[in-house]
C-alpha cells in the first residue's frame, strides 16, 4: 500500500464550488473533457483535491479510477496542495554531482516532509526537479521564481528564513 502524504486539509470554498461546476458544465459534453476539466480545477484549486475529483466524477459519470488515472499520468497534475512556498531543488546531473542530493534530504528534515508534500501550515511544499537550466551555479534550488545557485547545505536556514 502506498504511503499517504502528509497534506494540509481541504478548504475549498463555495465560491470555488461553483466555479468547477459552471466549469464542467462547459465542458463536459465535448469529446475529451477530462484532460481541460483537470486543468481548469487546478487552476481553481491549485491542485487536484479529491473532493473536486468527486464532483467531476458525479457531474461527468467518468469513474474515480480513469479520473485518477488521468491525473496521475500527466506530471502537470497535482494531487496535493503546494505549499505558498514552492521549494524544488534541482537533481540533474550537474547539482547532483555538487551536492543537491544532500541539500534536498536536508530540506526534507528541517520541514519534516518528503518529496512532493506540503508543510501542515501550508507555507513549505517540496519537490525535485531534473534541471532548471542553471548548471553552471549547481547545486540550485528555486523557491517559487527564485533561484538559488552554488548551495551548501550550510545556507538552508538563513534562505528559509527570509520566507519565515
Amino acid at each position: 500500500m502506498a504511503e499517504k502524504k502528509q497534506t494540509v486539509p481541504f478548504s475549498g470554498t463555495k465560491e470555488q464550488e461553483e466555479a468547477l461546476l459552471q466549469a464542467i458544465a462547459e465542458l463536459k459534453d465535448e469529446k475529451g473533457a477530462l484532460m481541460p476539466i483537470l486543468q481548469k480545477t487546478q487552476d481553481i484549486y491549485g491542485y487536484l483535491p479529491e473532493e473536486a475529483l468527486k464532483m467531476i466524477s458525479d457531474q461527468t459519470g467518468i469513474p474515480m479510477e480513469k479520473i485518477y488515472g488521468v491525473a496521475t499520468f500527466y506530471s502537470q497534475f497535482s494531487l496535493y496542495p503546494k505549499g505558498k512556498y514552492r521549494i524544488s531543488v534541482c537533481l540533474g546531473t550537474a547539482c547532483y554531482v555538487k551536492g543537491s542530493g544532500d541539500i534536498y534530504n536536508a530540506l526534507m528534515e528541517k520541514l519534516g516532509i518528503v518529496g512532493g508534500e506540503c508543510t501542515p501550515d501550508g507555507k513549505f511544499s517540496l519537490d525535485a526537479c531534473r534541471c532548471v537550466g542553471a548548471c553552471g551555479l549547481a547545486p540550485v534550488m528555486m523557491i517559487n521564481d527564485e533561484v538559488y545557485g552554488r548551495l551548501t547545505v550550510d545556507d538552508i536556514d538563513d534562505i528559509l528564513a527570509k520566507y519565515e
